[in-house]
């Protein structure tokens, strides 16, 4: 079942790099206090990922701050190591939190899972941006098919 907005964010472990090693955060620790953009994409240095999607929130994170954003994180099912590999890529600076799903397990509490087999790449994520309120979802951007329409930065600035 997916989540819907007045739900609680699921409470599971993630993981950030912090200097060199894994660390272990929960979801609710994260993503349960103040207002928070939570935006999750397929995998880190696909295309429209890398091209459009985190770029837009990088790029945009001071217009989400002014409206009272406290965290933008992003999420996806990939290990610590290859978020923090991105974030560097893509110069995320403090911008955005990098949280790792390594094993899935946030996706799958929030219904979001998507069968990415054909294109050799597992179970992942599907795209989406979700706005959350002390823990509770107050928005929820699910993409209906493959690219980006309405997870973008834009969107969820028109949400917030």
């Amino acid at each position: 079942m997916t989540i819907a907005v007045g739900d609680p964010i699921p409470d599971v472990e993630l993981r950030i790099l912090r200097g060199k090693t894994p660390e272990p955060v929960r979801s609710r620790d994260v993503l349960g206090k103040g207002k928070v953009v939570l935006f999750a994409v397929p995998g880190a240095f696909t295309p429209t990922c890398s091209d459009y999607h985190l770029p837009g929130f990088v790029h945009r994170a001071d217009e989400l701050r002014a409206k009272r954003v406290d965290t933008i994180a992003c999420i996806s099912v990939n290990d610590a190591y290859v978020m923090a590999a991105w974030a560097r890529d893509q110069k995320v600076g403090d911008n955005v939190l990098m949280l790792a799903d390594g094993n899935g397990e946030f996706t799958r509490a929030m219904g979001l899972e998507a069968d990415m087999s054909a294109a050799g790449l597992g179970a992942r994520s599907q795209r989406y941006a979700a706005v959350v309120e002390e823990g509770i979802v107050t928005a929820l951007l699910v993409e209906p098919e493959r690219g980006l329409k309405v997870s973008s930065a834009e969107s969820v600035l028109s949400a917030v």
